[in-house]
Order: C-alpha cells, then sequence, then structure tokens
C-alpha cells in the first residue's frame, strides 16, 4: 500500500502532538489521518486498508514509528523500539501488529551482542531479568527529562509499587540500573522501577540540580518533572498509590529528599545515600560547603543556618560511609534528622534523648568483611520510621553494588535489598495515620 504524502504531512502532526499536547490529541489527530487516507482499525495487530484489505496491506504503529524517524532517537536498539510501541498502544489507545519471530530474534541477537560486548556496553545493560526495560520521556513548563521505565515479567495489570530511582552525578539511568540492581529485585518483589535521566545541558556533569532554590521547591524545577514523570508512569500503569517511593545517590540522594518533603503526598518513604538535607545549599559554593561538611548552607557572616525539618515526617532509610571523602557523612545523620521531623542541626540522636523516638543499633560484619551499624528508629507505637545505616570503612559509593555499574561498593551491606524491605514495610497508610 502507497502512502500519500498527505497522510504522512497527518501522522507527522500526530507525533509532534503525543510530544507537546499529550496522548489524547495525538490519538485523534492518527484517528483522522487514517480516517482521510481510508483506513479502519481492523482486529487487535493493525490498521487495514479498507479497499484491499483482501491483499493484507496494512498499516501499524511500526509503519508509524518509520514515518516519523524523530521517535528513534535515543534508542539504541529494536527492544527501545518495542517499549515505544507499547507506551503509544497504553497512552493513544492505537493499535499496533504484534512482535513477530523475526522481531524477537532481532531483539536476542542485540541483547547478545551487548552481553558479548567490552565493559562500557555491558555498564548499558543493566540486571533485567526478563521485564521489559522501556524508554520514555516527561515534559512540563520546566523542561523535558527522559527516562527509562522496569516492567517485571509478572505484570499483568494488577496495583503494584513503583520505585523512583534517582542517579548520581556523571552517571545515567542505564549505569544506575546495572550499578544497583534494582531491576532484579523488581522480578523478585513484583514492583516497577522509574529511572529518571539528568539532561546534559540542564547540568555538565549529570547531576541534578539539588543546590538550586529553584529546584529546591514544590511545583518548580525539576522536582516538579520528576513529581509529573512519576505521575505519568502512575497513569499509564496500574500502580498502588499507597506504594510508590524515591531512593537516590549522591546528587540524587539530595533530590531524593527534596521530592519526599516537597511531594509527601506521592511518595510515602524515601531512601537517601550518601544525600544531603533539603536547604543544604543555594547555590554551587555553598553545595561544595555543605558536601564537605561545612554546616548546612553558608549564611550571611559565615554562619550556617540549619534546614528545617520536614513539615510531615517521612519515613526514610539512609545509608552513608564513614570514609566518605565527597559528601560528608554528617549529611546522612542530618537528612535521617530532617525527615524525621527534627531539626537538621540536633540530630536524629538528639530527639531520642527526648523521647520523641526510641532507638536500637545493630552491629554487623557482611560476608566480605565490610563492618556497619544500622540504627532503626521507632515511634511512640513502636513503629519504625526511620533507619540508618553506617558502612565502616566504605567511600562514595553504592553499598553491595554491582561493578557493572559506576560508584558502587560491592563489599555490601546490599542497600538496594534493604531500601526494598523498608519500602515495602512502609506503604503510606500503614506510616501515616
Amino acid at each position: 500500500m502507497k502512502l500519500n504524502e498527505h497522510f504522512l504531512a497527518q501522522m507527522r502532526e500526530a507525533a509532534s502532538l503525543l510530544q507537546t499536547s499529550g496522548p489524547t490529541a495525538a490519538s485523534e489527530a492518527i484517528q483522522r489521518a487514517l480516517g482521510a487516507a481510508g483506513l479502519t482499525g481492523s482486529g487487535p495487530g493493525a490498521f487495514n486498508d479498507t479497499s484491499d484489505a483482501a491483499a493484507g496491506n496494512t498499516v501499524g504503529a511500526e509503519d508509524f514509528i518509520d514515518i516519523n524517524p524523530a521517535f528513534k532517537e535515543g534508542m539504541r536498539s529494536k527492544a527501545d523500539m518495542r517499549g515505544m510501541l507499547e507506551r503509544m498502544r497504553s497512552r493513544s489507545g492505537m493499535p499496533w501488529r504484534r512482535p513477530s519471530v523475526q522481531d524477537a530474534e532481532e531483539v536476542q541477537d542485540v541483547e547478545e551482542a551487548e552481553a558479548r560486548g567490552d565493559e562500557a556496553a555491558r555498564r548499558r545493560t543493566p540486571e533485567e531479568g526478563k521485564g521489559r526495560f522501556l524508554s520514555g520521556s516527561c515534559t512540563n513548563r520546566a523542561g523535558t527529562r527522559s527516562y527509562k521505565l522496569y516492567v517485571p515479567t509478572s505484570y499483568r495489570g494488577e496495583p503494584l509499587p513503583l520505585v523512583v530511582m534517582l542517579h548520581g552525578c556523571k552517571q545515567n539511568p542505564e549505569d544506575f540500573a546495572a550499578g544497583t540492581g534494582m531491576n532484579r529485585l523488581a522480578e523478585q518483589h513484583n514492583c516497577l522501577v522509574l529511572y529518571p535521566g539528568q539532561a546534559v545541558k540542564a547540568n555538565g556533569s549529570n547531576c541534578w540540580n539539588w543546590f538550586n532554590p529553584s529546584d529546591q521547591r514544590r511545583a518548580h524545577g525539576e522536582p516538579s518533572i520528576l513529581a509529573d514523570m512519576t505521575r505519568q508512569v502512575m497513569q499509564e500503569y496500574s500502580i498502588d498509590p499507597e506504594r510508590v517511593y524515591v531512593a537516590g545517590l549522591s546528587a540524587g540522594g539530595a533530590m531524593a529528599a527534596i521530592m519526599a518533603a516537597r511531594y509527601p503526598e506521592v511518595y510515602a518513604a524515601a531512601a537517601i545515600h550518601s544525600g544531603l538535607p533539603v536547604g543544604s545549599a543555594h547555590d554551587v559554593a555553598s553545595a561544595f560547603g555543605a558536601m564537605h561538611g561545612g554546616g548546612v548552607g553558608v549564611g550571611v557572616g559565615g554562619q550556617a543556618p540549619a534546614a528545617a525539618p520536614c513539615e510531615q515526617p517521612v519515613p526514610v532509610i539512609v545509608f552513608h560511609g564513614d570514609r566518605d571523602h565527597t559528601v560528608h557523612p554528617d549529611n546522612g545523620r542530618k537528612v535521617l534528622a530532617q525527615c524525621m521531623g527534627v531539626a537538621a542541626d540536633a540530630g536524629a540522636g538528639g530527639s531520642a534523648a527526648h523521647g520523641t523516638y526510641n532507638s536500637s543499633a545493630t552491629r554487623g560484619k557482611t560476608a566480605r568483611g565490610r563492618a556497619y551499624t544500622q540504627t532503626v528508629y521507632q515511634d511512640k507505637d513502636g513503629r519504625s520510621v526511620a533507619e540508618h545505616w553506617a558502612i565502616h570503612g566504605a567511600g562514595h559509593a553504592w553499598s553491595g553494588g554491582s561493578k557493572a555499574g559506576s560508584y558502587t561498593d560491592p563489599k555490601g551491606p546490599d542497600a538496594s535489598s534493604e531500601m526494598m524491605r523498608f519500602f515495602l514495610a512502609h506503604p503510606r497508610k500503614a506510616t501515616r495515620q
């Protein structure tokens, strides 16, 4: 079947609308284009040419992809394209052709080629089990950010938890997924994992801009994009709104703290690895000061004002190496206290001393010889509300992570598994009564 230029122009307009106006407008444009071309929907697999259906001439979503080369940008493989097709189908209701045997073989060839590749290729291949690792993006008035989304094989449309993972500086979603192994845990615990990606044009080192005042506020800057991205995934998939969580490393940990503090109705709990408290900096200079242990920001006369505690306490689990020379370990204690609703300069221990929380500490050592101290905090009703893990001898790296990703410390303890345990034990209704 020959597609005329008018049809192609209409489909290009639909592609533009999908990016600028959303799936509803794009779907309507697609239907208009198909109707004008004499095409109708036929069955679950494709659009058929009503004038030549007997010949099997069809145009499906894959033709739509081919018509619009812009949709191919950022897709490394046929598998990424398949993810785009699934999202188009779920967002706009547009039918698409089912994958052929040849498609499946091409996906397998790509995966096997990457598995045989060098270290860089392995870092692009996360521990994803057999689920789908899809590409996408979210746009609002503050800008656009891409993401990767892991959907476990067990997903059948039932409400599942969602974990939002914010990478650190000089990282990206694929690298972070590979290093943390969260996709493997998503398979085990039946949940989705969202990996937002920072844009290089927004920060040359791929850091989330946690230190900018405009990126620390609700409904502004990067927090607004990340919140909208989370909501977008919640709309496109069946997500349990009581079990949405946010975690991050370093700059991503600092941004995770911001997200938990500014959007408590979205995120039920937070996990912060080697991060900093909200409001600990107001520009690049004060960011370095906070990172190096110079206090929470730098105010007039060199004084360091304390970051305000969260108005609504957030269940939180914090990991920090006590030999971290990039982000001083004091920041881990401060962000813990802040999430618990205690002034950051007081420390969580101060709150326990005043009877707000009860705490108990356990010392342990991993099989690889890494010692740690786990402190658990409970409220007056005996419910666990926070944990602090001091990793002895560890630097600025994801505890228990895989060398397939950057900034990881395989000696453990396994931060990813402990975070997942903490998250699943803290749905919103059970922790915020």
